[in-house]
């Protein structure tokens, strides 16, 4: 809704500004305007209407282009309405509001953009060359219930996986406050276990973008309030520690075929249920798999995860069910993250999978 409403005060805003082309053309009556305006000032008039339009139309079209735009025409606006300063002064607060919008947008593109260079950066240095086949005897080792989840998910006979792409809708919340929702776009990486996560969510009718970066076994989480000012910045051991379980949890359940990296030591418990040490680097941290008699994977659990805000350990679980078929493997469509506090459970993250795909040779929003 407030899309519209601000791709309508940008339209009207821009069409406003045919009425000083025409005072300086004589086109009609124009008593809105008392003072003068010379043909060439008319013109600027007429090509501010026009930019305002054009960047209303790439506003709706989501292209990248229109705040740099907007940010100049806002500008000439501003000068033009300074030089008719009586009849035009209120048109300042539009363009206050439409700069303070289009600044934002810009900034979280900007932001975004550190993000996109990773993963083809990352894309770049993926060896796409020497993918072979996943056959039996690659999970001949493994325990059996895990075996029977990779049969179960189509992964046998298919190329190996180099990285994944994977789109999410949901919502998150913190303790006490309300969900908010998001949308996530994520790239993984397997041969060295890199994750670049970027998420946007609705707050109070604004866009907060975040992103959480794990490459080299290092962690970072920013978050920007418009895209402009640092209000999470949150790195160090711990975070580190707690985005390798991060990491596991996401190769586990999005993309079983890599369960048989040499950095996963596993450990048979039942036919339904298998215990796993998974490390990169200097960070090592233990789950516990649970699975279904279909051979579903539906529950993952580690007590090596942080709550980032109070940096202080509980049980992390992620529950998943509703499996269907994408691409001819089966993987599950929705997904909760529970922080397990010692007054009870709580459902922090609810994820709807939109999209997903493997060994993606090209960025792709």
């Amino acid at each position: 809704m407030l899309k519209y409403l601000f791709a309508f005060i940008l339209l009207i805003h821009g069409l406003i500004h045919f009425t000083g082309f025409a005072k300086a053309y004589n086109y009609g009556n124009v008593t809105q305007l008392a003072k003068d305006i010379s043909k060439p000032n008319g013109l600027l008039w007429l090509l501010t209407a026009i930019l305002f339009v054009v960047a209303t139309l790439l506003f709706l079209l989501k292209k990248e282009s229109w705040p740099y735009i907007v940010i100049v025409t806002a500008v000439i606006s501003q000068i033009l309405i300074i030089a008719v300063w009586k009849d035009a002064k209120f048109g300042s607060i539009l363009n206050i509001i439409i700069l303070f919008v289009a600044i934002a947008s810009w900034a979280t593109f900007h932001f975004e953009k550190e993000f996109k260079a990773d993963v083809k950066r990352h894309i770049t240095e993926t060896n796409f060359s020497n993918i072979d086949l996943l056959t039996e005897a690659d999970i001949a080792s493994l325990p059996i219930p895990i075996q029977k989840y990779i049969r179960y998910t189509g992964a046998i006979n298919k190329p190996k996986v180099k990285n994944v792409k994977i789109v999410f809708d949901g919502e998150m919340r913190e303790k006490g406050k309300d969900f908010f929702k998001f949308t996530s776009l994520q790239y993984n990486f397997f041969d060295n276990p890199t994750r670049l996560f970027f998420m946007k969510a609705k707050m109070y009718g604004t866009t907060l973008p975040g992103y959480h970066r794990y490459e080299n076994a290092k962690a970072t989480m920013q978050i920007k309030l418009l895209g402009l000012f640092k209000v999470v910045n949150v790195k160090g051991t711990e975070m580190n520690k707690a985005e390798t379980v991060t990491v596991f949890n996401d190769m586990c359940l999005m993309a079983p075929a890599i369960l048989i990296d040499k950095r996963i030591e596993w450990a048979p418990i039942d036919s339904l249920s298998a215990k796993a040490s998974f490390t990169n680097g200097i960070n090592k941290i233990t789950a516990t798999l649970y699975f279904n008699e279909q051979g579903q994977l539906i529950n993952f659990i580690s007590d090596d995860r942080y709550v980032i805000g109070e940096m202080k350990q509980y049980r992390f679980s992620t529950p998943v069910k509703e499996y269907v078929q994408i691409d001819g493997k089966n993987i599950w469509k929705y997904g909760e993250t529970i922080w397990h506090y010692p007054d009870g459970e709580f459902v922090y993250g609810k994820f709807t999978l939109k999209s997903i795909e493997y060994n993606v040779k090209e960025f792709k929003p």
